[in-house]
């Protein structure tokens, strides 16, 4: 168990007995780590991760061997981070992407719909998403799919704001 008391302050240590000790640049603040899970939810990537927070990605391999606390919280962004992509994924099926192809008078758009990847990438990750979505709540669970489905609506209407009115030889 480990636990932090500010930057330069002490720091209490210890798996049997608790002990004090100064608190070393290398120690890893309790904000370093909510960056970190914050940006393994938007991006699924622990290196990426590791470094916006200040750490390396072995730090955290580590840690999350040792700390059932870290696990879980691993667990949880690498679970909103899939449902951020599989709703992405399943808009990008439904919707498609506007692709611009040039034509004899210039350019036209067109909508492509990549089937193979989406469904490549939920056959990789299903099972994975299957095992971490049973150590959510379904509160939790309803709470991140809400904030999905909101920032995907803003996505939306900024995409329909950028693309042609009708007519313009989509």
């Amino acid at each position: 168990m480990t636990s932090k008391t500010g930057a330069g302050g002490l720091v209490l240590v210890g798996r049997n007995k608790a002990q004090r000790r100064e608190a070393s640049p290398q120690t890893i603040s309790d904000e370093q780590i909510e960056t970190f899970f914050a940006e393994l939810a938007d991006t699924c990537n622990v290196v990426r991760s590791a470094k916006a927070a200040g750490f390396t990605a072995n730090w955290a391999y580590r840690k999350r061997k040792t700390d059932a606390g870290f696990r879980a919280g691993w667990a949880r962004a690498i679970a909103e981070g899939y449902a951020k992509l599989e709703l992405v994924l399943l808009d990008r099926a439904m919707n498609g992407t506007v692709k611009r192809v040039p034509s004899g008078s210039g350019e036209k758009r067109i909508r492509e719909y990549p089937n193979q990847l989406a469904m490549a990438l939920l056959k990789r990750h299903g099972e994975t998403a299957a095992t971490i979505d049973d150590m959510i709540s379904e509160e939790e669970a309803e709470e991140i799919r809400e904030r999905i489905l909101l920032k995907l609506a803003k996505k939306r209407a900024r995409d329909e704001a950028e693309e042609p009115e009708a007519g313009d030889g989509c």
